[in-house]
């Protein structure tokens, strides 16, 4: 019995795929972008392109040429060719959907469809030997192949209305998570019951079970949770602070401390919705914490604000990251800033999207704006040997400034249980 595409919904029968207007645009301006830059087609094997520029995650490649080039957008898929098809809009599919030339047949497809150079394709991305491989069967078409990986970074980095729409709703059920957090965690409960909680309404919520970072080998758990000390433990993570964990392979998160009186328990919330990120971070404590942290979280809420000005009124990254810098050695945080050296993180805030850290990033030597339609999670904290305290919100640059993607003010910084 065939299956049935219905059952390829969200709840209540909700079409959750992405619009074919939304796929044309991306593919016209990839195709304008790559006219631009002199090369004539490209190569997409990696999983979020495919997904950002088909609508569906199939194991599968692309084929798109350059504006000009006569060379038609072509998805070439192993399997699941129907379940493609489908997600690729169907008859209204902005590109050909068919099934993956034999990969001995691959130079003479690409020949066919028009290609008189080898595609770019994805070196930052793509092991090298899967490269490698890919090279030496289309070795025969002329050129040598380029890395496409900058202008795919680089198209991603202006969100469309409707991907700003899904980060919002993301950023919703965001909300929703810290909430179930504040009515089930408190003294005595430990990191990771109060992170299983949050988690069982993200996955009933639609999280699909994996965040999807550029960076390799960085993975990331979706909620951490550091009580007290914890959060002065340092993890391979590339942030300010990772957590105990659960165990050596996976030392990032909530982990098996408890929450105990007066101390600053950080909760950092990443959710995915229909694979688009929102990141959001909020202080907790069982009782009143001590007026030294108080300040603390006063200070980064400042920090905070001078960055989203920043980058609100059109600085450049670097330009957002040198006033807070100097904002935090005035108030005496230099040295545990974003980190207790030498565990520092380089950066106080990260642009998402369909991963979790895009660019441009808040850092120096990110001499370029955060255009209008980027979306970027500013998270200042203070890291010390007995606990972590800072916030963090998810923003969309618009002409007005940025505007808050997650729970914003409407969250207070600071729950008491």
């Amino acid at each position: 019995m065939a299956w049935d595409s219905s059952l390829l919904s969200g709840p209540e029968g909700e079409d959750w795929r992405i619009p074919v207007s939304e796929l044309e645009d991306r593919q016209k301006r990839l195709a304008r972008k790559l006219a631009e830059e002199g090369t004539q087609s490209v190569f997409i094997e990696d999983p979020v392109e495919i997904y950002w520029l088909t609508g569906g995650r199939q194991n599968s490649s692309l084929l798109l040429g350059s504006e000009g080039s006569g060379i038609e957008t072509r998805h070439w898929v192993r399997r699941s060719l129907d379940r493609a098809i489908f997600e690729g809009g169907g008859g209204d599919s902005p590109h050909i959907t068919e099934t993956h030339p034999r990969m001995a047949e691959l130079e003479g497809t690409l020949a066919k469809a028009g290609c008189t150079n080898v595609p770019a394709m994805q070196g930052e991305k793509v092991p090298g030997s899967r490269l490698d491989f890919i090279h030496q069967k289309i070795n025969g078409l002329g050129g040598i192949g380029s890395d496409c990986s900058r202008i795919l970074y680089e198209l991603r980095e202006k969100k469309s209305d409707w991907e700003i729409s899904r980060i919002r709703e993301s950023g919703e059920i965001n909300r929703q998570m810290f909430d179930l957090i504040a009515d089930f965690g408190g003294l005595g409960k430990s990191e990771l019951e109060m992170a299983g909680a949050a988690e069982e309404l993200s996955r009933s919520s639609g999280f699909g079970g994996r965040i999807r970072m550029r960076k390799w080998p960085m993975d990331c758990d979706r909620v951490v949770i550091a009580a007290g000390r914890s959060g002065g433990v340092p993890s391979y993570f590339d942030a300010a602070l990772g957590g105990t964990g659960g165990s050596p392979i996976s030392p990032l998160g909530a982990g098996f401390s408890r929450v105990k009186e007066s101390q600053p328990v950080l909760v950092d919330i990443v959710h995915v919705h229909r694979g688009y990120v929102s990141d959001c971070t909020r202080m907790f404590s069982a009782g009143s914490l001590s007026q030294e942290w108080m300040q603390r979280l006063e200070d980064m809420v400042e920090i905070s604000s001078l960055v989203k000005y920043s980058l609100g009124r059109g600085d450049e990254c670097s330009k957002a990251w040198e006033i807070a810098i100097d904002a935090a050695q005035e108030m005496g945080h230099g040295v545990n800033l974003m980190g207790v050296p030498p565990n520092q993180a380089k950066f106080l805030g990260h642009s998402v999207g369909l991963e979790l850290d895009e660019s441009p990033v808040v850092a120096k030597g990110f001499d370029r704006q955060l255009e209008f339609g980027g979306v970027m999670a500013i998270e200042p904290k203070l890291v010390f040997d007995d606990g972590a305290i800072g916030v963090e919100d998810t923003w969309a640059r618009n002409t007005e400034g940025m505007k808050c993607l997650t729970a914003g003010e409407e969250l207070p910084y600071l729950k008491e249980w």
